[in-house]
């Protein structure tokens, strides 16, 4: 019994125990395997590594150059936008003096139609007056001729007429019908 114990417990003891024959093969092997992927394998890993290495260079260098590009055209962006808002100002600017001075070239304007307008009305007045008054004196004449031939009880000639009607339009005051004229007028 006891060879039957000692075997199970030297089956596992060759793990503890070391075996030279396994360890000069296991170190030739895995000197073998190191040759194998270092000629191999890690030269193709070290180059993918580099591409990938550059590529991320690449892609680092092109968005520095995107990034400063973008920096470009936002600064040429603001630049113009306050090129377009000075010259609204002065558009905006130029509409109001352009209002302005249409506003007060309209009042004077109105100012010149209404001043020739009240010209006009006072020449139509002047006028109105002068063909009144003419109205009257004839009117008067005419009542003074009819008067002085029914109290006469004769026809007068032209030559008396006239001499009457003129001493009547003498006597009479058309200072207060009409300003500036005066009572005396043929």
């Amino acid at each position: 019994m006891l060879s039957a114990a000692a075997t199970p417990l030297a089956s596992r003891s060759f793990l503890i125990t070391p075996n030279v024959g396994l360890m000069i093969w296991t170190i030739v092997v895995f000197v073998i395997s190191l040759l194998i992927l270092r000629r191999l394998v890690f030269p193709r890993i070290g180059e993918a590594l580099d591409n990938r290495a550059k590529a991320i260079s690449g892609d680092l260098d092109a968005a520095t150059h995107t990034r400063e590009e973008a920096e470009k055209v936002l600064e040429e962006y603001r630049e113009r936008l306050k090129e377009a808002r000075a010259q609204s100002e002065e558009i905006v600017q130029r509409a109001r003096q352009a209002a302005d001075t249409h506003e007060q070239e309209a009042k004077a304007k109105g100012q010149d139609i209404l001043a020739e307008a009240a010209k006009k009305g006072e020449r139509d007045i002047e006028a109105a007056t002068r063909r009144a008054l003419d109205d009257i004196r004839k009117e008067i004449a005419d009542l003074t001729i009819l008067a002085t031939e029914k109290v006469t009880r004769k026809t007068l000639d032209t030559a008396d007429q006239r001499q009457l009607v003129e001493q009547a339009l003498n006597e009479l005051d058309f200072s207060g019908i009409s300003t500036g004229q005066g009572g005396s007028q043929n």
